[in-house]
């Protein structure tokens, strides 16, 4: 009798721990903060705020810019030294393999700066020249009202945390806006082939192809 009564103990925790371990990794696909913070931003998929970017020739617009176009969103500072570059370069390798009738016309690329006094225009050309961005089907701007970027910032979980030398510390991801302004997908910068392929695969539903 003893004995039932341990094995049935043994059961009643471990059913205890494994509903606890659903419910904290929301049914097992989230693993890590990072994880459970991007199924969050899938499931809501928010809408891009109403901001106004300043890029790299100086123009002026609202997000609004890019209406009927799926939009490939990147948050940098042009003074990282560090992940921000390995993003842009990802970045550039997503957009070579994006078919060229898409570019433009279906899409467009855009890397957004979160450091706004020190990214001005003139800054944002050098940086644009580096990752061979043409400015107008891949541009990188500013969003210099700080109450608006940090809208943003907060819509698309975007996490930036200043140190005192001028650095940030930041989470890094591609950000896939649809023709709508709703953030449909948060991809992981690293998986060039496998952004590159889904974006494909939406792009080519999009035009019946």
């Amino acid at each position: 009798m003893k004995k039932h009564r341990n094995s049935l103990g043994i059961v009643v925790v471990l059913l205890f721990g494994f509903t606890l371990f659903y419910f904290g990794t929301d049914g097992f696909t989230a693993y890590t903060a990072e994880t459970a913070r991007v199924n969050q931003l899938k499931e809501d998929q928010p809408k891009f705020p109403i901001v106004t970017l300043e890029d790299s020739n100086q123009r002026v617009y609202p997000f609004s810019e890019f209406q009927n176009k799926y939009v490939l969103v990147t948050f940098i500072y042009t003074t990282c030294t560090t992940v921000c570059i390995d993003l842009e370069m990802n970045m550039s390798e997503v957009y070579k393999r994006i078919p060229e009738a898409y570019i433009g016309e279906e899409i467009v690329f855009l890397s957004i700066s979160f450091d706004p006094t020190v990214d001005d225009p003139a800054k944002l050309d050098m940086y644009k020249n580096f990752f061979e961005s043409d400015g107008e089907t891949w541009r990188m701007a500013r969003i210099e009202n700080q109450a608006e970027l940090d809208l943003l910032l907060d819509e698309f979980g975007v996490i930036v945390i200043p140190d005192d030398y001028g650095n940030y510390a930041h989470n890094s991801a591609f950000y896939l806006v649809d023709k709508e302004g709703s953030l449909i997908d948060v991809m992981d910068y690293k998986d060039i082939e496998g952004s590159a392929s889904k974006i494909i695969t939406i792009l080519n539903k999009e035009v019946g192809a």
